[in-house]
Protein backbone atom coordinates (compact mmCIF):
# COMPACT_ATOMS: atom_id res chain seq x y z
CA UNK A 1 0.00 0.00 0.00
CA UNK A 2 1.25 3.46 -0.94
CA UNK A 3 0.62 6.22 1.61
CA UNK A 4 0.50 9.92 0.83
CA UNK A 5 2.92 10.72 3.63
CA UNK A 6 5.47 8.35 2.11
CA UNK A 7 5.16 9.97 -1.33
CA UNK A 8 5.23 13.63 -0.29
CA UNK A 9 8.65 15.15 -0.90
CA UNK A 10 9.83 12.39 -3.23
CA UNK A 11 10.99 13.17 -6.74
CA UNK A 12 8.58 11.98 -9.44
CA UNK A 13 11.06 9.29 -10.45
CA UNK A 14 11.18 7.90 -6.90
CA UNK A 15 7.39 8.13 -6.56
CA UNK A 16 7.04 6.31 -9.87
CA UNK A 17 9.02 3.37 -8.52
CA UNK A 18 6.92 3.22 -5.35
CA UNK A 19 3.70 3.22 -7.36
CA UNK A 20 5.00 0.60 -9.79
CA UNK A 21 5.99 -1.69 -6.94
CA UNK A 22 2.55 -1.37 -5.32
CA UNK A 23 0.80 -2.16 -8.61
CA UNK A 24 2.98 -5.20 -9.20
CA UNK A 25 2.18 -6.50 -5.71
CA UNK A 26 -1.52 -6.07 -6.54
CA UNK A 27 -0.99 -8.10 -9.76
CA UNK A 28 -2.09 -5.24 -12.01
CA UNK A 29 -1.29 -5.97 -15.66
CA UNK A 30 1.37 -3.68 -17.17
CA UNK A 31 2.20 -2.07 -13.82
CA UNK A 32 5.04 0.07 -15.23
CA UNK A 33 2.78 1.70 -17.82
CA UNK A 34 -0.03 2.24 -15.32
CA UNK A 35 2.40 3.82 -12.85
CA UNK A 36 3.54 6.35 -15.43
CA UNK A 37 -0.05 7.26 -16.25
CA UNK A 38 -1.00 7.63 -12.59
CA UNK A 39 2.00 9.84 -11.89
CA UNK A 40 1.22 11.98 -14.91
CA UNK A 41 -2.39 12.35 -13.80
CA UNK A 42 -1.32 13.45 -10.34
CA UNK A 43 1.47 15.83 -11.31
CA UNK A 44 0.46 16.92 -14.79
CA UNK A 45 3.99 16.12 -15.92
CA UNK A 46 6.01 13.20 -17.25
CA UNK A 47 7.71 11.71 -14.16
CA UNK A 48 10.78 10.78 -16.21
CA UNK A 49 11.40 14.42 -17.14
CA UNK A 50 10.68 16.20 -13.86
CA UNK A 51 12.69 16.64 -10.66
CA UNK A 52 10.31 18.74 -8.56
CA UNK A 53 9.38 16.96 -5.28
CA UNK A 54 5.75 15.97 -4.84
CA UNK A 55 3.63 18.33 -2.79
CA UNK A 56 1.31 16.97 -0.12
CA UNK A 57 -1.69 17.62 -2.36
CA UNK A 58 -0.16 15.78 -5.31
CA UNK A 59 0.98 12.94 -3.07
CA UNK A 60 -2.56 12.58 -1.70
CA UNK A 61 -4.05 12.27 -5.18
CA UNK A 62 -1.38 9.84 -6.34
CA UNK A 63 -1.82 7.64 -3.27
CA UNK A 64 -5.60 7.64 -3.65
CA UNK A 65 -5.49 6.78 -7.37
CA UNK A 66 -2.86 4.12 -6.79
CA UNK A 67 -5.02 2.53 -4.10
CA UNK A 68 -8.01 2.38 -6.43
CA UNK A 69 -5.92 0.94 -9.23
CA UNK A 70 -4.50 -1.66 -6.85
CA UNK A 71 -8.13 -2.59 -6.23
CA UNK A 72 -8.30 -3.17 -10.00
CA UNK A 73 -10.42 -0.13 -10.76
CA UNK A 74 -9.93 0.66 -14.47
CA UNK A 75 -7.07 3.00 -15.27
CA UNK A 76 -9.20 4.61 -17.99
CA UNK A 77 -11.91 5.56 -15.51
CA UNK A 78 -9.28 7.08 -13.22
CA UNK A 79 -7.94 9.10 -16.14
CA UNK A 80 -11.44 10.23 -17.13
CA UNK A 81 -10.57 10.05 -20.82
CA UNK A 82 -8.89 7.64 -23.20
CA UNK A 83 -7.49 7.67 -26.72
CA UNK A 84 -9.24 6.19 -29.71
CA UNK A 85 -7.34 6.71 -32.96
CA UNK A 86 -6.21 10.31 -32.43
CA UNK A 87 -9.32 11.30 -30.47
CA UNK A 88 -9.41 11.86 -26.71
CA UNK A 89 -12.76 10.54 -25.50
CA UNK A 90 -14.37 11.09 -22.12
CA UNK A 91 -15.02 7.84 -20.24
CA UNK A 92 -16.16 6.83 -16.78
CA UNK A 93 -18.48 4.49 -14.89
CA UNK A 94 -21.45 3.54 -17.04
CA UNK A 95 -19.75 3.53 -20.43
CA UNK A 96 -17.67 0.93 -22.24
CA UNK A 97 -13.98 1.82 -22.47
CA UNK A 98 -12.75 2.31 -26.07
CA UNK A 99 -10.25 -0.35 -27.09
CA UNK A 100 -7.72 -0.89 -29.85
CA UNK A 101 -9.83 -3.85 -31.03
CA UNK A 102 -12.56 -1.42 -31.98
CA UNK A 103 -10.11 0.68 -33.97
CA UNK A 104 -9.77 -2.37 -36.24
CA UNK A 105 -13.50 -2.22 -36.98
CA UNK A 106 -13.47 1.55 -37.44
CA UNK A 107 -10.59 1.50 -39.92
CA UNK A 108 -12.09 -1.35 -41.94
CA UNK A 109 -15.53 0.29 -42.00
CA UNK A 110 -14.07 3.65 -43.05
CA UNK A 111 -12.38 2.01 -46.03
CA UNK A 112 -15.79 1.05 -47.41
CA UNK A 113 -16.77 4.73 -47.55
CA UNK A 114 -13.60 6.21 -49.03
CA UNK A 115 -14.45 8.30 -52.08
CA UNK A 116 -18.14 8.46 -51.19
CA UNK A 117 -19.26 12.03 -50.59
CA UNK A 118 -21.98 12.59 -48.02
CA UNK A 119 -22.16 8.95 -46.92
CA UNK A 120 -24.75 8.14 -44.27
CA UNK A 121 -23.91 5.61 -41.56
CA UNK A 122 -25.65 4.12 -38.54
CA UNK A 123 -23.70 3.26 -35.37
CA UNK A 124 -25.61 0.85 -33.13
CA UNK A 125 -24.74 0.51 -29.43
CA UNK A 126 -22.64 3.64 -29.74
CA UNK A 127 -21.49 3.97 -26.10
CA UNK A 128 -18.75 6.60 -25.94
CA UNK A 129 -19.28 7.36 -29.62
CA UNK A 130 -15.82 6.09 -30.55
CA UNK A 131 -16.95 4.38 -33.76
CA UNK A 132 -19.17 7.21 -34.96
CA UNK A 133 -16.57 9.89 -34.21
CA UNK A 134 -13.70 7.79 -35.52
CA UNK A 135 -15.58 7.25 -38.76
CA UNK A 136 -16.15 10.99 -39.21
CA UNK A 137 -12.49 11.60 -38.40
CA UNK A 138 -11.40 9.15 -41.09
CA UNK A 139 -14.07 10.05 -43.66
CA UNK A 140 -14.66 13.82 -43.70
CA UNK A 141 -18.15 14.60 -44.90
CA UNK A 142 -19.66 11.38 -43.58
CA UNK A 143 -22.77 11.65 -41.43
CA UNK A 144 -23.44 9.17 -38.64
CA UNK A 145 -26.50 8.47 -36.53
CA UNK A 146 -25.23 7.17 -33.17
CA UNK A 147 -27.80 5.08 -31.31
CA UNK A 148 -27.39 4.36 -27.60
CA UNK A 149 -29.86 2.98 -25.07
CA UNK A 150 -28.03 3.54 -21.78
CA UNK A 151 -28.87 6.65 -19.78
CA UNK A 152 -25.52 6.25 -18.02
CA UNK A 153 -23.54 6.21 -21.28
CA UNK A 154 -25.56 9.04 -22.85
CA UNK A 155 -23.68 11.96 -21.18
CA UNK A 156 -20.35 10.59 -22.40
CA UNK A 157 -21.66 10.18 -25.94
CA UNK A 158 -23.06 13.69 -26.15
CA UNK A 159 -20.02 15.28 -24.51
CA UNK A 160 -17.64 13.48 -26.85
CA UNK A 161 -19.67 14.66 -29.84
CA UNK A 162 -19.52 18.21 -28.52
CA UNK A 163 -15.76 18.09 -27.96
CA UNK A 164 -15.12 16.56 -31.37
CA UNK A 165 -17.22 19.26 -33.03
CA UNK A 166 -15.03 21.87 -31.33
CA UNK A 167 -12.09 20.24 -33.14
CA UNK A 168 -13.92 20.47 -36.44
CA UNK A 169 -15.04 16.83 -36.47
CA UNK A 170 -18.78 17.04 -37.07
CA UNK A 171 -21.45 14.92 -38.66
CA UNK A 172 -22.49 12.80 -35.66
CA UNK A 173 -26.00 12.96 -34.24
CA UNK A 174 -26.82 11.08 -31.01
CA UNK A 175 -30.13 9.26 -30.66
CA UNK A 176 -31.46 7.61 -27.51
CA UNK A 177 -32.82 4.27 -28.68
CA UNK A 178 -32.89 0.50 -28.20
CA UNK A 179 -31.16 -1.50 -30.94
CA UNK A 180 -33.88 -4.16 -30.70
CA UNK A 181 -36.57 -1.65 -31.63
CA UNK A 182 -34.94 1.27 -33.36
CA UNK A 183 -35.13 -0.32 -36.81
CA UNK A 184 -38.85 0.43 -36.76
CA UNK A 185 -38.09 4.16 -36.87
CA UNK A 186 -35.88 3.93 -39.96
CA UNK A 187 -36.64 4.01 -43.66
CA UNK A 188 -35.48 1.17 -45.86
CA UNK A 189 -32.40 1.60 -48.01
CA UNK A 190 -31.10 4.79 -46.40
CA UNK A 191 -27.66 3.82 -45.06
CA UNK A 192 -24.40 3.28 -46.89
CA UNK A 193 -22.92 1.67 -43.79
CA UNK A 194 -24.21 0.17 -40.56
CA UNK A 195 -21.58 -0.60 -37.96
CA UNK A 196 -21.67 -1.80 -34.38
CA UNK A 197 -19.60 -3.05 -31.49
CA UNK A 198 -22.47 -4.85 -29.75
CA UNK A 199 -22.35 -6.72 -26.44
CA UNK A 200 -20.89 -10.12 -27.30
CA UNK A 201 -19.61 -11.85 -24.17
CA UNK A 202 -21.10 -15.25 -23.37
CA UNK A 203 -22.57 -16.26 -20.03
CA UNK A 204 -19.41 -18.24 -19.26
CA UNK A 205 -17.22 -15.23 -20.08
CA UNK A 206 -19.32 -12.95 -17.88
CA UNK A 207 -18.70 -15.29 -14.97
CA UNK A 208 -14.92 -15.07 -15.44
CA UNK A 209 -14.30 -11.41 -16.14
CA UNK A 210 -11.07 -9.65 -15.27
CA UNK A 211 -11.71 -7.34 -12.30
CA UNK A 212 -11.28 -4.24 -14.46
CA UNK A 213 -13.82 -5.42 -17.04
CA UNK A 214 -16.23 -6.21 -14.23
CA UNK A 215 -16.34 -2.47 -13.47
CA UNK A 216 -17.74 -1.74 -16.93
CA UNK A 217 -21.51 -1.83 -17.55
CA UNK A 218 -22.78 -5.39 -17.93
CA UNK A 219 -25.36 -4.30 -20.51
CA UNK A 220 -22.49 -3.23 -22.79
CA UNK A 221 -20.80 -6.63 -22.41
CA UNK A 222 -23.34 -9.45 -22.19
CA UNK A 223 -24.54 -10.80 -25.51
CA UNK A 224 -26.68 -13.68 -24.29
CA UNK A 225 -25.92 -17.27 -23.44
CA UNK A 226 -23.77 -17.79 -26.54
CA UNK A 227 -22.88 -14.13 -27.05
CA UNK A 228 -24.75 -13.84 -30.35
CA UNK A 229 -28.11 -12.31 -29.41
CA UNK A 230 -27.32 -8.86 -30.79
CA UNK A 231 -25.84 -10.25 -34.00
CA UNK A 232 -28.92 -12.34 -34.70
CA UNK A 233 -31.12 -9.27 -34.47
CA UNK A 234 -28.87 -6.78 -36.25
CA UNK A 235 -28.09 -8.90 -39.31
CA UNK A 236 -31.78 -9.50 -40.03
CA UNK A 237 -33.66 -6.46 -38.71
CA UNK A 238 -31.25 -3.87 -40.10
CA UNK A 239 -30.49 -5.46 -43.48
CA UNK A 240 -33.40 -3.65 -45.20
CA UNK A 241 -32.07 -0.35 -43.87
CA UNK A 242 -28.92 -0.69 -45.95
CA UNK A 243 -28.97 0.54 -49.51
CA UNK A 244 -28.13 -2.06 -52.15
CA UNK A 245 -24.35 -2.36 -52.09
CA UNK A 246 -24.16 -1.01 -48.55
CA UNK A 247 -21.98 -2.60 -45.87
CA UNK A 248 -22.68 -4.05 -42.43
CA UNK A 249 -19.55 -4.01 -40.23
CA UNK A 250 -19.48 -5.73 -36.84
CA UNK A 251 -16.88 -6.16 -34.14
CA UNK A 252 -16.73 -9.74 -32.86
CA UNK A 253 -15.14 -11.66 -30.04
CA UNK A 254 -11.92 -13.42 -30.98
CA UNK A 255 -13.70 -16.78 -31.37
CA UNK A 256 -16.93 -15.52 -32.96
CA UNK A 257 -15.97 -14.56 -36.51
CA UNK A 258 -17.08 -17.84 -38.09
CA UNK A 259 -20.43 -17.84 -36.26
CA UNK A 260 -21.19 -14.24 -37.22
CA UNK A 261 -20.13 -14.85 -40.82
CA UNK A 262 -22.55 -17.78 -40.94
CA UNK A 263 -25.40 -15.59 -39.66
CA UNK A 264 -24.61 -13.02 -42.34
CA UNK A 265 -24.58 -15.63 -45.11
CA UNK A 266 -27.89 -17.10 -43.93
CA UNK A 267 -29.43 -13.60 -43.94
CA UNK A 268 -28.44 -13.06 -47.58
CA UNK A 269 -25.33 -10.89 -47.27
CA UNK A 270 -22.50 -11.36 -49.73
CA UNK A 271 -18.77 -10.55 -49.97
CA UNK A 272 -18.30 -11.53 -46.33
CA UNK A 273 -14.78 -10.90 -45.03
CA UNK A 274 -12.87 -10.44 -41.78
CA UNK A 275 -10.49 -7.75 -40.58
CA UNK A 276 -7.71 -8.75 -38.18
CA UNK A 277 -6.48 -6.94 -35.09
CA UNK A 278 -2.83 -6.26 -34.22
CA UNK A 279 -2.46 -9.76 -32.82
CA UNK A 280 -3.68 -11.34 -36.05
CA UNK A 281 -7.10 -12.35 -34.73
CA UNK A 282 -10.30 -11.89 -36.71
CA UNK A 283 -11.82 -8.90 -34.90
CA UNK A 284 -14.38 -7.49 -37.35
CA UNK A 285 -16.68 -9.07 -39.91
CA UNK A 286 -17.91 -7.05 -42.88
CA UNK A 287 -20.50 -7.95 -45.50
CA UNK A 288 -22.47 -6.24 -48.24
CA UNK A 289 -26.14 -6.20 -49.12
CA UNK A 290 -26.28 -7.23 -52.76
Amino acid sequence: MVRAEDLAGLTPARALEEVRRALEEACCPDAAYDARVLCRLATGRDPRLDERPLSEEVAQKLAQDTGRRCGRYPLQYLAGSWEFLDLELQVGPGVLIPRADTETLCLAAADTLKGGQGALALDLCSGSGCLALGLCRLVPGARVLAVEKSREAWPYLTENIRRAAARGIGGVKAVLGDVFQYQNQLEDGQFDLILSNPPYLTQAEMENLQPEVGCEPAEALFGGQDGLDFYRHIVTAYRPKLRMGGTLALEVGWQQAASVARLLAEAGYREIRCARDLEGRDRAVLARRL
